[in-house]
């Protein structure tokens, strides 16, 4: 794709020189994975940080806006799992919209790769096997969900800058 100013809209490339080719079955796998931390968010709020008991401690009107932005948080991961999901093809279209939600999805993993580094190694987490693995297992998860998101960005994006 190439950028025409005049329309102000990105058209097909033809001559690429590079390309990036991300399989469906990648952005597909973590659309499922997105999924997958929608669902278990509660529990691991709930069992892993004893989040609820915190939140109790909150002024009323906190604990409604900290109950909220964790609706968000499981709203926002299972709907990017969908529309990986449904829409794997077209989130390397190289379409403005295509930049976009890859772009949006992109700086969202990023900066859930960015805080779990920088502030979450403070906290104690319990000692069972389970939450040590799941941990691990769970910052691979983030960490892949923000290469793949990444690396479909620069696809849809390179055109423009080429």
């Amino acid at each position: 794709m190439v950028f025409n100013p005049a329309l102000r809209i990105a058209e097909p490339l033809t001559n690429s020189k590079i390309m990036i080719e991300i399989p469906n079955w990648v952005i597909i796998a973590g659309g499922i994975g997105q999924i997958f931390t929608a669902m278990v968010y509660p529990y691991i709020r709930h069992k892993v940080f004893d989040w609820y008991t915190d939140v109790k401690n909150l002024k009323p009107l906190n604990q409604e806006i900290a109950k909220t932005y964790g609706r968000y948080i499981v709203g926002l991961n299972f709907s990017f799992g969908l529309i990986a999901i449904l829409f794997a093809e077209d989130l390397k279209s190289q379409s403005n919209l295509a930049i976009a939600i890859t772009g949006l999805i992109a700086a969202y993993w990023i900066g859930k790769v960015a805080t779990q580094f920088a502030y979450y190694p403070m906290y104690e987490i319990p000692k069972k096997a389970i939450f040590k693995y799941g941990g691990y297992g769970m910052n691979l998860l983030f960490g892949f969900f923000a290469l793949v998101y990444l690396l479909l960005f620069i696809f849809n994006v390179l055109p423009l800058i080429i």
